[in-house]
């Protein structure tokens, strides 16, 4: 399988814009699954099901042929990469990823994408702890609640989208609500996990630290 690198964390830590740049450092495939989970949602909402019909999710789940490469998310062949990271879908992506059924097809396509790859780096929520629970190394990132605010804040400005700061820290605490309290995969750092706080560290930091743990775990 090769090297596995498992990035977890909560919105707005960093997972993204570290493994990126972890990728690019070990010159590794890199996969927000995240994305695949977005990408599901946006196919629900298409289709108008109920997002607490957790049937209609995994059937829509299971139909879907969802894409996840250099940073482009297809759906059905369908570049949706901008439409993902939209208000609707962010709003509604924490309860269709909460359902058993869902998490079932997405984790066998993470699997199968790291296969194909022969590794990677891999971002999202339980990757540490049900994804690749023998991953090469497990990275468990946070930050502040106003921290994680800010950074999400900035990104809503970049993307046009004019919202208060205060309504981003809100829609934060709703989302990790759910990750944390769903009785499938919640968010959690796995037991062995390298837990780094980001609030007050600058990326290139975080990345000579994941880099250099991930050297020492292929040199043992």
């Amino acid at each position: 399988m090769g090297v596995v690198i498992a990035i977890d964390g909560p919105s707005g830590s960093g997972k993204s814009t570290v493994a990126r740049a972890v990728a690019q450092e070990l010159a590794l495939a890199v996969l927000d699954t995240g994305a695949m989970y977005r990408a599901v949602t946006l196919a629900v909402l298409d289709a108008n099901a109920a997002l607490d019909d957790e049937r209609a999710c995994g059937a829509i789940a299971r139909a879907c042929v969802i894409s996840v490469e250099d940073g482009v998310t297809l759906l059905d062949g369908r570049d949706v990469s901008a439409e993902i990271r939209g208000p609707l879908v962010t709003g509604a992506v924490s309860i269709v990823a909460r359902h058993p059924a869902v998490r079932e097809i997405l984790v066998v396509a993470q699997r199968a994408w790291v296969a194909r790859h022969g590794g990677g780096v891999v971002e999202g929520r339980d990757i540490g702890t049900v994804v690749f629970p023998d991953a090469t190394v497990k990275v468990f990132l946070e930050a502040s609640d106003d921290e994680r605010a800010r950074r999400r804040h900035r990104d809503e400005l970049q993307a046009a989208r004019m919202v208060a700061v205060e309504d981003v820290k809100a829609a934060l605490e709703r989302r990790d609500a759910i990750d944390l309290g769903r009785p499938v995969s919640p968010l959690r750092a796995a037991d062995d996990a390298i837990r780094i706080d980001t609030t007050h560290l600058d990326v290139a930091t975080v990345v000579a630290e994941v880099v250099s743990r991930v050297q020492a775990a292929e040199s043992r």
